[in-house]
């Protein structure tokens, strides 16, 4: 799908989430720093769990709210209250430092509440008839800006200006960043009211199928979250002594990969994207047994790499097979209802990561690499009538 095929509403919220990119590396500078003013990786694992309990009945009631209510109001909110988190991470000193991360990482979790909207916008504003193609470049324009702004940001916070102080200067910057992006939401995304989440006709509803789906969600959602972005954190910088530029490098590989990822699920076969999850699954679980022999540096980067490629290829596949199984009308209450689960799911997992890798480096690797093959065992044992129906020959 060239570029000049999208529609304009498309192209301007695929430019919003190109934008808001660079602002992600405070997902890697906020674990940093923590471990750097003194937390154990057990204790971070432990402040992140601490956090996930106040979110999961609240991330429900707020989807389904949304079903009324125009989308875009909960994007605006979203990063308005991001901006608010990262403000207060930078304010973070002396004795009220614990209390005001707490609270920051709290207002943080409540904008992450809202993330299922992106999800129902998404299924509502891009063309149903593309969606498999239009993921392609939702996911490439992003990672094309983490490859241009990651290395720079990664060399002055990791040796022109490293540590904590300028930790904390960089979360006040993204933080007033968020006036910007929520200028951007307010004129250039279009409004997503209820007129426009009709269902088409001759949409059925099929509960065996969601069920697969919802299976291979709890099974890729744990293979990822028992190996999360602390577990890398803690192996880079308290096992290889590397630094938060040398984190930023794999970042930026996995988003080369991830962008020659969305050239080749392009170029899978139409209808063979059922194949094409198991074979992504298969290249995550890859990633997963280099990690797990507590590799150099250099081969971090490729299992990293392979990680981002096979979760990249196998992306837009997933998420056209959910947008298919879920009615428009009633798209942002079942998004959330997914997220709740997800987060359900994952409401401990911070903290039985943290104390794995308290015992070995790597060891939450080896569990990320069962789930991963346990997944992949789903898809291929899915009785045939079950598939999804683009992925029928």
């Amino acid at each position: 799908m060239r570029w000049s095929e999208i529609p304009s509403e498309a192209k301007a919220y695929m430019l919003y989430h190109t934008l808001i990119s660079p602002g992600l590396i405070v997902w890697i500078l906020f674990p940093l720093y923590l471990m750097e003013t003194g937390y154990s990786i057990l204790e971070v694992g432990a402040f992140f769990t601490a956090v996930n309990l106040v979110s999961i009945p609240l991330t429900y009631i707020f989807g389904r709210a949304f079903n009324r209510w125009d989308i875009k109001k909960g994007l605006i909110a979203t990063d308005v209250l991001d901006g608010i988190a990262y403000v207060l991470y930078g304010l973070a000193k002396g004795t009220m430092a614990p209390l005001m991360l707490f609270a920051g990482r709290t207002i943080e979790k409540l904008s992450e509440i809202l993330y299922p909207l992106y999800r129902a916008y998404e299924q509502i504003i891009y063309p149903e008839d593309k969606y498999e193609e239009i993921f392609a470049w939702h996911l490439r324009l992003p990672e094309v800006s983490r490859v241009l702004t990651f290395p720079l940001m990664g060399y002055v916070l990791g040796y022109l200006y490293p540590g904590p102080e300028s930790y904390r200067w960089a979360f006040i910057l993204f933080g007033l960043f968020s006036a910007f992006t929520v200028a951007y939401i307010r004129l250039f995304l279009p409004s997503v009211g209820r007129e426009e989440r009709l269902t088409p006709e001759g949409f059925t509803f099929r509960a065996g199928e969601f069920k697969i789906l919802i299976a291979f969600e709890t099974l890729f959602t744990l293979a990822w979250m028992l190996a999360p972005e602390i577990v890398l954190i803690n192996y880079i910088v308290s096992v290889l002594h590397k630094t938060v530029f040398e984190v930023t490098l794999v970042a930026v590989a996995s988003s080369l990969a991830s962008i020659l990822g969305t050239y080749a699920s392009e170029r899978f076969p139409k209808g063979k994207g059922f194949q094409g999850m198991s074979l992504g699954m298969l290249i995550n679980a890859l990633y997963s047994v280099l990690m797990m022999v507590s590799p150099p540096f250099w081969l971090v980067i490729i299992a990293y790499s392979l990680d981002a490629f096979g979760g990249t290829f196998w992306f837009p596949f997933y998420r056209s097979w959910m947008f298919k199984l879920i009615p428009k009308e009633r798209a942002s209450e079942f998004h959330a209802a997914i997220s709740s689960y997800r987060k359900v799911i994952g409401l401990f997992t911070p903290f039985i990561a943290g104390a794995l890798a308290s015992v070995h480096a790597t060891l939450p690797y080896a569990f990320s690499l069962a789930f991963f093959l346990s997944a992949g065992l789903l898809l291929a044992a899915t009785p045939r009538r079950l598939l999804p129906r683009r992925s029928r020959s």
